[in-house]
């Protein structure tokens, strides 16, 4: 693998690059494929800036939310618990893996820092136990999770569609249940299949006995922050258990409301699913404060990035880009081909647009105006290219930065062994769509 990861340490720059040249690209694009003019396509895009500021609030608050809900004390604890679990490598491999995919059909951005904690935890605990294992390839498994994170609770594709006056249901004139994508049989088969077959290929090139491996020597786990001092009685009311408790308790019964009123499942009501949560668990704002604090950082790509990548579905809509992209689609593509053509489509596209939600803004319109007119189901669309997102991001590195940072690890260290998880889970991704096309 060591040419892949030279590849990617020396020719791959930021994710912030990527699409400001997507951008230029696009608007040559649409100046030498569509009848627009230079000032029609600054005007397009500077009007599309501002298209995509509630979905990308949404998005940042799923990375936020999962962050913090990540570093709580009960989840600390349970991943305590959890790295107590592995009595052997290659169980540790197998293991770690498995919780960060579980973790990440909960929601991508807790599965994310759950890979990095777990990796650390099990790590320790093993070498007191005396037993060698390599950690870059437990931190890899720990990343694998993420490739099927589309698949599950958080993604961004199919909670979008499912969302009333969202860029895509407002392109379809509807909303797609999530019945029809993200909880289809199907779906969630392609799930289980994804994490058997790639934690049977991280088994399969674990370090064999007596083979050279990297262990960790240190402890890496996260040190416990002692409490805030209090003094004054604001610093008492900061130190309350019951101020988070009335916030987590009050969102609790509105989502219950919610339901039991017939609504549906939403980006919203999954973010305000996971902040009841943090608020139930946190021990008290003082907290709450603390973790909020940590976890920002991780949010302002996101925040930065997305309004270009408005700029972009702008220039596209506003040109008839989207058209032209349209025909080509149809035009290689059959009802039955279709399905895999956009997993690859889209898998190519991650490597340019690593967001979830910037991809479906970018890509998702297109894909759906293909299907629309070769008379595919918009659900095999949506997850067409959900697919496509996760597989690649095995080999593109925005979304590792996280957690190796919180592993103290570089993208070279784990690229070797993430490729098998791209190589493995892409066979399922692609049987599953070729599958579900010819039905």
């Amino acid at each position: 693998m060591r040419p892949i990861n030279s590849l990617v340490e020396r020719f791959i720059p930021s994710a912030l690059v990527f699409v400001i040249v997507l951008t230029v690209i696009v608007a040559i694009l649409a100046l030498v494929l569509t009848d627009s003019g230079p000032i029609d396509v600054v005007r397009s895009w500077g009007d599309g800036l501002a298209g995509l500021l509630a979905f990308m609030t949404q998005m940042a608050l799923v990375l936020l939310l999962g962050h913090i809900l990540a570093n709580t004390t009960p989840v600390h604890l349970l991943l305590v618990r959890l790295g107590a679990v592995p009595r052997t490598a290659l169980q540790a491999y197998v293991f770690v893996f498995t919780v960060a995919a579980v973790a990440c059909l909960i929601t991508w951005g807790l599965g994310l820092v759950v890979g990095g904690l777990l990796a650390k935890e099990v790590a320790f605990q093993l070498r007191a136990k005396g037993v060698p294992v390599h950690f870059p390839l437990l931190v890899a498994a720990g990343y694998s999770g993420f490739v099927i994170w589309h698949m599950g609770y958080s993604g961004s594709g199919p909670l979008t569609a499912a969302t009333e006056g969202s860029f895509l249901a407002e392109q379809l004139g509807r909303t797609i249940s999530l019945s029809d994508t993200t909880f289809s049989l199907w779906n969630i088969l392609a799930a289980v299949a994804t994490i058997v077959v790639v934690a049977l290929a991280l088994a399969l090139v674990a370090p064999r006995r007596n083979a050279p491996i990297f262990v960790l020597e240190v402890d890496a786990r996260d040190k416990q922050v002692a409490e805030e001092p209090v003094v004054t009685p604001a610093d008492r009311l900061d130190a309350s258990r019951i101020m988070t408790l009335i916030v987590g308790l009050a969102l609790v019964a509105y989502l219950v409301v919610h339901f039991v009123e017939g609504g549906t499942l939403t980006l919203d009501i999954v973010n305000w699913t996971f902040l009841a949560l943090i608020f139930l668990l946190v021990r008290n704002p003082f907290e709450l404060i603390r973790l909020t604090k940590d976890a920002a950082s991780n949010v302002g790509d996101i925040l930065l990035q997305f309004p270009l990548y408005a700029g972009i579905l702008g220039m596209m809509v506003g040109s008839g880009l989207i058209g032209v992209f349209s025909d080509f689609f149809v035009n290689v593509s059959t009802p039955a081909t279709f399905g895999v053509m956009a997993l690859l489509a889209a898998g190519l596209v991650n490597f340019f647009v690593p967001s979830g939600g910037g991809q479906f803004a970018v890509q998702g319109p297109i894909m759906l105006d293909a299907a629309e007119r070769l008379g595919v189901d918009p659900s095999v669309a949506i997850m067409a290219v959900s697919y496509g997102d996760q597989w690649t991001n095995m080999i593109q590195p925005f979304w590792a930065l996280p957690l190796l940072a919180i592993a103290g690890l570089k993208m070279r260290d784990i690229l070797g062994y993430t490729t098998i998880t791209f190589l493995a889970a892409g066979l399922v991704f692609m049987a599953t769509m070729f599958i579900v096309g010819a039905g």
